[in-house]
Formats: C-alpha cells, structure tokens, sequence
C-alpha cells in the first residue's frame, strides 16, 4: 500500500487492540477499546515512532549531519526523535519550549527530559521571555551559516511525510475491523500529524470510520485548520481523493487551562484508567484525549451497543515529571 514511500523498521507493529471491559462496565457503555500506541517499542513508545519510521529515512537521504526538532519541555516527540537518532546514527538536537507557567524542578529535569539525555541528544532550552519560532529559527539558520547539513523536523513530526505513520496506522485497523466494526476513532490531536494521517488514511483506503479528535492545544477553529492543511497535503503526497473539510472532527472542551497544564478531567481520567486497566496514559495528551472520550459519552454521544475504539498515543514517560500533579 505505502511501499512507494522509504520507511524504516523503528517500532513494533501492528500494535494490539484490547477490549476495556472494565471501563466499559464502570460507564455503562459504549463498548471500549484502545488502540496500543503506547507500546510501539521504541524509547518507552508511543505515536510519534510511526512518523519517524518515514522520517528519518527522509533525513538520511537528505544525507543529515544533524537532525533537528522542537516541543515542549516534556516533549515525547523529542524523546522518540532523539531515541531513533541514536538507532540510526544519527546527530540530534532538541530545542525545548517552556509552556507550563510555574514548573517544579522534576517537570524540567525528570521524565522526558532525562531520557532525551541518556539518549545522547543535545539539548537548547527557550528562555520564557522570547518567541520560540524565532528562537529556534535562529539556531537551524546559524547552524546552516556554518555548513552543518541540517534536517529539521517538526514539533509532533507533523508534516506530510510523518502522518504517512497514520496512513499506515489506520490501514492495521482496517484489517482488524472486521472483528470489531468500530463506530469512531477518538484519539488526542495537538500538533494535528496524528488525525492528519487518519483522515488522509480514510480517503486512501476508502474507509467511513468517523475519526474524532480531542483538542489539547488550540481551539477548534484553529485546530480544524491545522489538520485539514496537513490532511490536505497528506492526500496530495498520496495522489487520493481530497477530504472535505467537514471531516475534520475536534472537541476543545478538554484542554484545561492550557498545553501541558494538568486539569481535574485528565487527572480523572488517567487515575481511572490506571485503577480500572492498569494501563498508564499522560498527562499532556492521551490524559485529556481519554478525558474527551468520558466526557462525549456522558453527553450521550455514542449509543450504548457502539464500539468505540481509543487511540492511545503514548507518553508515560513524562507522569514521572508530573508526580506533582497526582
């Protein structure tokens, strides 16, 4: 299906789908399952190792001398990045964004941040009073000016060749679906290269799951925006039909006080599904993406007999950072 795009054995695929009988139970329905994306194998897992399947490729035929990428201080985007460098040779350097207001120490030594070292990638932390597109602008061009072949990805891995990962991701449902026929696809969306290959996946292999994304960052509009541009573009790499932005499905009830800032929703949530599941989610992401799926259903959204299937993308590593929190 996607063999016509270089990719890269990073992870351990197809991940399992698993039945949460328990939570299921404990909502009175629908039917829930989720999606294992937290056990992708590489650095702890998580989404962003299907991306870089497609992405480091492209960074070594570009002949990269370094591999550049952005996120937040608990970025597990940086940390899948800076593991696959290490894999495949490669130089990394993780240029880090304050977006917490007031963070304790462990937020910005622990977690994500500990593991990105002892993956051997260089860290450049924004200081908190100046823009952080500027800044890490600044770095890759002085970086360029002295001859440093740089290959920049960026924050999420969120571009046409990354959501190539969910492309892929969403086929490895369809073959299960069979099983299951699944009534929605729910999942976090931030940086949008997670729905953005979903979505471009439905018009690929002609699928009519709707897929709905829970808002951890921007508002809706904005959201909608982020995704149907990379969707858009996403279709065009894979020369399918175009989806029409009406598809493009998200909820920004659940974001909280802002990225990354925990929420009594995603502490409800990620409490549950550890004492119901014993599965770990994040706090940044699937925390409040699960949170989102809780809240739709107690607003009747799904009816008792759907099967709803989660995606979980990952992110345990940074709950050490937000022991604070719990």
């Amino acid at each position: 299906m996607l063999e016509k795009f270089e990719r890269i054995k990073l992870g351990h695929f197809p991940t399992p789908i698993e039945h949460l009988k328990n939570i299921s139970k404990y909502l009175g329905g629908p039917n829930i399952f989720i999606k294992r994306d937290d056990c992708t194998g590489l650095a702890t897992g998580g989404n962003k190792t299907r991306k870089l399947e497609f992405l480091i490729p492209d960074a070594i035929k570009n002949k990269a001398e370094l591999v550049v990428t952005v996120g937040a201080v608990q970025s597990n985007h940086a940390r899948q990045t800076a593991a696959a460098c290490t894999l495949m040779g490669l130089k990394c350097l993780i240029i880090l964004e304050q977006r917490v207001k007031d963070p304790p120490e462990i937020y910005m030594n622990s977690g994500n941040v500990f593991l990105n070292k002892l993956y051997g990638a260089d860290i450049k932390l924004c200081p908190k009073n100046e823009n952080f597109l500027e800044y890490y602008e600044k770095i890759v061009e002085g970086l360029k000016s002295k001859g440093t072949n740089v290959y920049f990805i960026p924050g999420g891995g969120s571009n046409s060749i990354g959501a190539l990962g969910y492309v892929e991701c969403l086929n490895e449902i369809i073959k299960e679906n069979n099983k299951y026929n699944f009534s929605h696809i729910i999942h976090a969306t931030g940086s949008a290269g997670t729905q953005a290959g979903l979505l471009a996946g439905r018009k690929y292999f002609n699928c009519n799951i709707p897929v709905i994304g829970i808002c951890i960052r921007y508002d809706k509009a904005t959201q909608i925006n982020k995704v149907y541009t990379e969707a858009k573009k996403t279709c065009e790499k894979l020369q399918c039909k175009v989806l029409d932005k009406s598809e493009v499905v998200v909820f920004d009830e659940y974001i909280g006080p802002g990225y990354g800032e925990p929420s009594e929703d995603m502490i409800e949530a990620t409490n549950l599904l550890a004492k119901k599941e014993g599965i770990l989610l994040d706090p940044v992401y699937s925390g409040k993406g699960f949170a989102g799926l809780i809240g739709l259903i107690k607003n009747k959204k799904f009816t008792k007999n759907d099967n709803v299937l989660f995606i979980h993308t990952g992110g345990a590593a940074s709950l050490f950072a937000y022991e604070w929190v719990f």
